[in-house]
């Protein structure tokens, strides 16, 4: 098994990203699966064809994009994406969309294919909070969601992706003490209970429930 797994470079006036920078410190193999890699802009549309280059060169089996979630004080596999940009902020290159369609042959929303609720489950028994979210927002990371699976709805049907959140590190939030934060070793630690859960469940339904479950 072969998964790609992407984390955003840094936006807005932050100067490090917790995806990227979690990303790049994963094993290169997790339970039993090859791990690929892989920095993305945090820039509309860019962002998409970076992961579709890799996706056609890698032929991963599942994409699974990690992004920063400022303010969330949990691990956070999303549910759903919606085909909507609505930028609060600028990308990396100046780019703000408003109440935008993603691709207006693209369905309204797509939901994932990963195990959200094994993934809560296998990152809390790794002693990290996670509950599942069923909103990724309308920036970025919603986009590249979105995104990767129109792909999957128009090009590569066998492939399986989702996103999670992650929260901010501890040195975004110095200036900022009453907003949550989690430590770079805990977000890899987080991230690999998440694809091991991916792994584990890999041709079987999700879960039905998570003991304690917030969603």
């Amino acid at each position: 098994m072969k998964i790609l797994v992407t984390g955003f470079d840094p936006f807005g006036e932050d100067k490090i990203n917790p995806a990227i920078e979690a990303v790049k410190l994963l094993d290169d193999e997790i339970a039993g699966a090859k791990i690929i890699k892989l920095e993305i802009p945090t820039v509309f549309g860019d962002c998409a064809q970076v992961v579709r280059e890799a996706i056609v060169k890698e032929e991963p089996d599942y994409v699974l994009n990690i992004g920063q979630a400022g303010g969330r004080f949990a691990l956070t596999p999303e549910r759903v994406a919606i085909n909507f940009d609505d930028g609060r902020i600028a990308d990396n290159k100046g780019y703000q969309p408003i109440a935008t369609a993603i691709h207006k042959d693209g369905q309204n929303a797509y939901f994932t294919q990963l195990p959200v609720k094994a993934m809560v489950k296998e990152i809390r028994e790794a002693g990290l909070p996670s509950y599942v979210s069923t909103t990724a927002g309308t920036f970025v990371c919603n986009h590249i969601m979105y995104q990767v699976q129109y792909m999957i709805d128009k090009e590569f049907p066998n492939l399986k992706a989702g996103f999670m959140h992650i929260p901010y590190l501890p040195e975004q939030v110095i200036s900022h003490p009453e907003t949550p934060s989690l430590s770079l070793l805990d977000d890899v630690k987080g991230i690999t209970a998440a694809i091991q859960a991916i792994v584990h469940m890999d041709g079987q339904d999700d879960i039905n429930s998570i003991e304690g479950q917030i969603s």
